[in-house]
C-alpha cells in the first residue's frame, strides 16, 4: 500500500517538465512529494535528493512556473466563487436603487402635474377677474338689451 501512495505522488510530479518516473521517485523519497514543495525547495535541495545540478535548476524553474500557474488558477477560482456569492446581493441592491428611482420619478411627475394645474388655475382666476372689472355689458349681451341701442330707438 505504501508503494501505491508513492507511485501516485510520483505520477503527480511527472507533470513537471523534465521529471520522469525515476526522477519523481527520487523526489518522493526525499519527501518532496508535491509540485509546490519542489518549487520551494530550490536547486540545492534537489541536488541533495539525487538530481544532477543542471537538471535540478531546470526542474526547480519548471516547478516554480507550474506552481505559480496553479496558484493563479486557485486565486481565480476563489475570486469567481466570491463573485458568485456577491451577485445576489448586488442584484438586490440594484433592484432597490431602481425601485427608489422609479418612486422619486413618480413623485416628481406628480409634483410637476400639481404645479401645472395650480398655474392653470391662477391664470383662469386672473382672466375671470379681468372680465368682472370690465365696464359695460359683456360680449354675450344682445344688442336689444344694450342702453345705447334702446336710446337710439326712441
Amino acid at each position: 500500500m505504501a508503494s501505491g501512495k508513492k507511485e501516485s505522488k510520483a505520477s503527480k510530479l511527472t507533470a513537471i517538465p523534465g521529471v520522469g518516473a525515476a526522477t519523481a521517485k527520487k523526489l518522493v523519497n526525499a519527501k518532496l512529494d508535491t509540485v509546490s514543495k519542489v518549487a520551494t525547495a530550490g536547486a540545492a535541495k534537489l541536488v541533495k535528493a539525487g538530481l544532477q545540478a543542471a537538471v535540478a535548476k531546470k526542474v526547480a524553474a519548471a516547478a516554480s512556473k507550474l506552481d505559480g500557474a496553479s496558484k493563479a488558477t486557485k486565486k481565480t477560482a476563489a475570486a469567481a466563487k466570491q463573485a458568485a456569492k456577491k451577485a445576489p446581493a448586488k442584484a438586490k441592491t440594484t433592484a432597490t436603487k431602481a425601485k427608489a428611482a422609479t418612486k422619486s420619478a413618480a413623485v416628481k411627475a406628480t409634483d410637476k402635474a400639481k404645479n401645472l394645474a395650480a398655474k392653470a388655475k391662477t391664470k383662469a382666476k386672473t382672466k375671470s377677474s379681468k372680465d368682472t372689472s370690465r365696464i359695460g355689458p359683456s360680449r354675450d349681451t344682445p344688442l336689444s338689451k344694450m342702453a345705447w341701442f334702446r336710446n337710439a330707438k326712441k
